[in-house]
């Protein structure tokens, strides 16, 4: 892009862009390195940006990514002082600051009235290092996710000054009358940078520049329909679209508009329209439009003032009638359940879906939910991003605060809560570890796979005995794709779909899916099958479908289907079996490979009878690896042995090598009992022998050779009257 540059040699023209999530609030702007030469800038000098206002902010360079554009990267706040917006132009001048004696704050809501004067010190410390002149607003960010924007009322000495440690504040009450109206720019979103691009494109230009459409001679967009799964960020993108084109937002909410007199409801939707079109420009904004306008061949003869609202909102949307520069925004987390009608062109012009965030994504918004706390060294932000699969931004918001939280209990002992204030001592020492955060995801469940979430069992490769090849093979197709997803994309290579273990019971295979769980960190889903057949037409095949849904959408996910056999029996050729169970078989077949791909989901399967499912299923592109899980041998049960007597207490002469031998054709859950089972016996002995003591049973308890023998032929004398 070219540069305006202006004959001063201190001065230049740039083009705005919004700010990295990291620099929101630190009235920071960047801009190319080879511009900063040009006026004889280094970091971290202060500059002045003028557009129909000039503030002070610090320079950076900017990322190399972002290099010979012309641009400066500011946030909403400088966008707001310098009263410019995104790709308008302002000038960039250097000056010279002194450091701020004395400062006059005033906050922005009535929210913030609960701080007190006192608190001047702490808001003081948040703020500590901008660079400000007086009008401008800064941003405190809190403890926590909440920040509070303030006003500078007053600052001495006069024009521009950086805010330093010596700075005495003074906090103005809060105003009483203004509204609490949170402003959410664009830095406030985070993995979503294609659709909010896309929306930009369809509503700001519209609204800011009306006459290149009319040039053109293109009709302009008039509708946006926002679709995703709960907590992904679609009001909120609305949101800063309405603070940042600062045209007339209303907001529509289903009950508000629905009344109980004939035509009521109608008139209100009348109303809103024709309130829209005399503030035009206007966003007209319907969160869960689902509930004022959904599918009208789905209504009994009884819903007649839904079926009328929805035709009042048709006709109003695109009827004989223009509805001049109105911008239609339509949320909702169904969009199958919204009348087809809406969703056609000149209507909703474009349907965007907000997914759930990527590993990217994550990693942005936890970066905008951690900006106010204070967080330990052994934070890995990364680390967090890649094991928080299926979190929407409402979880990772949620995961930040009981983080936070989690801090605050161990410092809750030291607090007097009958004392007026916290001391701000306290507060300043507060820190949040990786621990913290670690804990906090045990409270917080991914939203994606909330109704079928698993508490994944800590069990490690380690705890598995033997298997080594098929543990290998598990790791494979699990945890490569996600650590080598450049490779496999070099390759042009998908990883297997399908993984299907069988063997006799008790040789570990739903043990091994407990592994790969814990160990691979992604999304499990487990499923029963009996939770899935319903008595009813066509709610086992819904069932099918819900459930790939739900794992597609939570990806990357295991769906582990234990006892397989018992959903996907094999069919018969004479079409005698149950029609349900065929259509379910059916539905799976489709689901594992169908037209649609199944991407990011891998289907482990676990079963002992592999001769009753249907060979349909048992193919190359739905079950690519099956594994017969073999007998154990003797290294392998003496593993076995360790693994499930590590924190007995043995007696030194207990041979586990001589105890693999013993046990020769028994499974890994047998060898799991005969632990258990010689543990009970040898407090069994011991409770025996200290009967009619006055004394308690000693604490040396020791687990003897012949207590597994005891165990051992216990088992073995089982096993034989089972066959």
């Amino acid at each position: 892009m070219s540069k305006i540059k202006v004959e001063k040699k201190d001065e230049m023209v740039l083009r705005v862009k919004e700010a990295l999530v990291k620099d929101v609030g630190r009235a920071i702007a960047r801009i190319d390195p080879k511009d900063m030469k040009l006026i004889g800038l280094e970091s971290g000098d202060v500059i002045v940006i003028e557009g129909k206002r000039a503030t002070p902010v610090k320079i950076m360079p900017c990322y190399p990514e972002d290099r010979d554009k012309g641009i400066i990267q500011i946030d909403g706040i400088t966008r707001e002082n310098a009263q410019a917006g995104i790709d308008e132009k302002v000038k960039v001048i250097k000056t010279s600051c002194r450091q701020a004696s004395k400062i006059k704050l005033k906050p922005d809501t009535k929210s913030s009235s609960s701080f007190k004067a006192d608190d001047a010190k702490y808001i003081g410390s948040l703020i500590n290092g901008l660079p400000v002149t007086k009008g401008d607003k800064v941003r405190a960010n809190l403890f926590g996710s909440r920040s509070i924007d303030y006003t500078v009322t007053g600052i001495h000495p006069e024009g521009v000054v950086l805010i330093n440690t010596n700075t005495i504040f003074q906090l103005e009450l809060a105003k009483q009358d203004g509204e609490s109206k949170s402003k959410v720019s664009y830095e406030d979103i985070g993995g979503l940078g294609n659709q909010v691009q896309r929306i930009r494109e369809m509503i700001e230009l519209p609204l800011k520049y009306p006459e290149i459409f009319e040039r053109l001679g293109i009709q302009p967009p008039k509708g946006v329909f926002l679709y995703g799964p709960p907590g992904t960020g679609k009001t909120l993108i609305v949101r800063a679209v309405a603070h940042e084109t600062d045209a007339y937002f209303i907001n529509i909410s289903g009950p508000e508009i629905m009344g109980k007199f004939y035509g009521e409801s109608e008139g209100r939707i009348r109303k809103i329209f024709e309130e829209a079109q005399q503030h035009a420009p206007a966003i007209i904004f319907i969160d869960e439009i689902d509930a004022i306008a959904p599918k009208r061949e789905d209504m009994g003869g009884e819903k007649q003032v839904e079926k009328r609202v929805v035709a009042q909102l048709l006709s109003l949307m695109d009827g004989l009638e223009s509805r001049g520069k109105v911008i239609v925004i339509g949320a909702t987390n169904i969009p199958n359940s919204i009348d087809p009608a809406l969703r056609r062109p000149g209507r909703f012009d474009r349907e965007i879906s907000i997914s759930i965030p990527d590993k990217k994504g994550r990693l942005e918004i936890l970066h905008i939910h951690t900006r106010g706390i204070p967080l330990a060294m052994d934070v890995e932000m990364d680390k967090l991003a890649e094991i928080t699969h299926g979190f929407v931004g409402a979880d990772l918001e949620a995961l930040a605060r009981e983080a936070a939280m989690t801090a605050l209990r161990k410092v809750l002992p030291q607090i007097d809560f009958e004392m007026s204030e916290i001391p701000y001592e306290l507060l300043m020492s507060l820190e949040v570890t990786m621990d913290n955060f670690l804990d906090a995801m045990k409270e917080v469940e991914p939203s994606a796979i909330r109704e079928v979430f698993v508490e994944v069992p800590d069990v490690k490769w380690e705890d598995v005995g033997g298997l080594d090849e098929i543990k290998e093979a598990l790791k494979e197709t699990v945890e490569w794709p996600l650590k080598y997803a450049d490779l496999f994309k070099k390759a042009d290579t998908k990883p297997p779909k399908g993984i299907i273990l069988h063997g006799k019971p008790g040789l570990g295979k739903t043990y091994l899916a407990k592994a790969l769980a814990s160990e691979s960190g992604v999304n499990f889903i487990s499923v029963k099958g009996p939770q899935i057949l319903s008595r009813y037409i066509g709610e086992s095949e819904k069932g099918v479908r819900e459930l790939f849904r739900m794992a597609k959408q939570a990806s990357p996910c295991i769906l582990f289907l234990d006892e397989i056999d018992s959903l996907t029996p094999r069919r018969t050729s004479d079409g005698s079996g149950s029609g349900v169970i065929e259509r379910v078989i059916g539905q799976f077949l489709t689901e594992m490979d169908g037209i649609e791909d199944l991407k990011g989901v891998i289907v482990l399967a676990a079963t002992n009878r592999i001769d009753l499912i249907d060979p349909a299923l048992l193919r190359s592109g739905r079950f690519d690896l099956i594994f017969e899980l073999p007998l154990p041998d003797v290294k392998t049960r003496e593993k076995i042995f360790e693994i499930h007597t590590k924190n007995k207490p043995l007696n030194k002469k207990v041979n586990l090598n001589k105890l693999a031998q013993k046990t020769e054709k028994l499974t890994g859950s047998d060898i799991e009992f005969i632990c258990r089972k010689a543990a009970m016996l040898a407090i069994r002995s011991l409770i025996d022998k200290n009967r009619g003591k006055e004394t308690e049973p000693s604490n040396e308890i020791s687990v003897m050779e012949i207590h597994f023998d005891e165990a051992i032929d216990l088992v073995v004398k089982q096993n034989s009257t089972k066959k």
